[in-house]
């Protein structure tokens, strides 16, 4: 599974990307707005840290305008992926930009016949939200499942990316079903190194090897 972070934040980035655990980068107009910096230049800056795909949302809501400004983000870097709404204009915005070798998003998915409509507009990746529909009483990892289903049944190239992410519990469900990237906040990725036990494990080792007054350097 590849593990993409959700995040607009720089130094995040950069010392995420330096343990080996990030593939790639989604953001949104909201995390841009939350980072307080230019769209353009924080975009650029990731794409400089991150070889893997860096998603940058379009802010338009009909087609054509979607994809000149799906176009003006490609041009940032080759690693750029154009992040579209699921309407029938950023389908038909995902069908056009596909065509042209571009990779595309399409994000805000809450439906496996939302996500089937994506994949046969040529999508690259689709982003269901799980925990979005935990909030509204709706199992958000069932989505999932049904998805991995029916891209499976028709051999679909579109990649799934479970994004709204709550929990580390979300991240190994999402492996179990066949999620093939998982985007989360930072503090999620973090927390995946947690365990209770490990710490306690630590905690023992060090004052067994205190007691021993040796040194390895």
């Amino acid at each position: 599974m590849k593990f993409f972070v959700d995040t607009a934040e720089i130094d995040e980035i950069a010392d995420l990307t330096a343990t080996g655990m990030v593939d790639g980068v989604t953001t949104n107009p909201s995390l841009i707005m939350k980072s307080g910096r230019n769209f353009l230049e924080v975009v650029k800056e990731i794409c400089d840290i991150v070889p893997g795909p860096v998603s940058a949302e379009v802010t338009a809501l009909k087609a054509d305008e979607m994809i000149a400004e799906g176009r003006k983000l490609a041009e940032i870097a080759e690693n750029i992926t154009v992040k579209v709404p699921l309407t029938w204009d950023g389908l038909k915005a995902c069908k056009t930009l596909s065509d042209e070798g571009k990779m595309v998003n399409v994000t805000l998915c809450f439906s496996a016949n939302q996500a089937l409509l994506a994949a046969k507009a040529g999508a690259t990746f689709i982003s269901p939200f799980i925990g979005r529909l935990d909030d509204i009483n709706i199992d958000g990892l069932d989505l999932i499942a049904e998805i991995r289903q029916i891209y499976d049944n028709y051999h679909f190239s579109t990649e799934i990316l479970a994004a709204s992410i709550r929990s580390a519990n979300h991240i190994s469900e999402c492996a179990k079903i066949g999620a093939d990237v998982a985007t989360m906040p930072p503090s999620v990725l973090r927390k995946l190194a947690d365990h209770v036990l490990t710490d306690k494990g630590i905690d023992s080792f060090v004052a067994d090897w205190a007691k021993t007054g040796q040194k390895i350097i």
